[in-house]
């Protein structure tokens, strides 16, 4: 998913479909190595996720929204489907002014309709089950990958969602193209911290070893 923004209004959407109320079809085929590469480079810069590593702080943490519900019993299978109708039946629009989640052409653009070198997808189909099928499978269990610590490794899990960065083989289009922009590693460590605009501070999110590393690796490769 090239999820521009995967919203903070997927919270209510979780307990609305653990409730009973989602839309989406069943679904129970996929693939979780497919589904966590495509996780990584599409949602992580908005979601927590610790089994792909990713520390988004936009949308919901994956991994607390299912925690309690997991210790109560609920299975893999459930949120899988969770997972698989809020790609597909987004809350686009919330009541409390949070960005929405964007709709599916958006998250999972086909690569019939983007420019070449974007991310894209064949299937909207398999790649929303590869997606449902890995997060419901390890959202919540503990389980979490080595921190990326290189500069590279952390901008693509947190930061290639919103940001064009040929470096890095990221075409996000809701933050500045950094390519364009060439900020310098002082603006980029200044950003990353605290935020500005719609952009989020990560600092909650991402220790100070980290954004040195991704202020020092966008500053170095941003126009090259």
């Amino acid at each position: 998913m090239r999820l521009a923004v995967l919203c903070a209004a997927c919270a209510a959407a979780l307990t609305l479909v653990l409730a009973g109320c989602g839309t989406g079809g069943y679904t129970s085929e996929g693939s979780q190595g497919a589904g966590k590469q495509l996780f990584v480079k599409a949602c992580g810069s908005c979601h927590t996720l610790a089994d792909a590593g990713t520390a988004g702080p936009i949308g919901p943490n994956l991994d607390d929204a299912f925690a309690q519900a997991r210790e109560a019993g609920m299975t893999s299978e459930t949120f899988t489907q969770v997972v698989h109708d809020q790609i597909w039946y987004p809350i686009t629009t919330t009541s409390t002014g949070a960005p929405g989640m964007p709709g599916i052409d958006m998250t999972l653009p086909l690569c019939a309709d983007v420019e070449p070198g974007s991310f894209c997808v064949e299937s909207q189909g398999a790649a929303s089950d590869d997606i449902a099928v890995y997060v419901g499978a390890v959202a919540g269990t503990g389980k979490s990958a080595e921190k990326p610590t290189d500069g590279k490794s952390i901008f693509a899990a947190t930061c290639g969602g919103c940001h064009t960065l040929a470096d890095a083989g990221t075409t996000g289009t809701v933050g500045p193209n950094l390519d364009d922009a060439k900020p310098s590693k002082e603006l980029v460590v200044d950003r990353v911290t605290n935020g500005k605009g719609q952009m989020p501070s990560f600092k909650s999110s991402l220790d100070p070893q980290q954004i040195d590393a991704v202020a020092d690796y966008v500053s170095s490769a941003a126009g090259r």
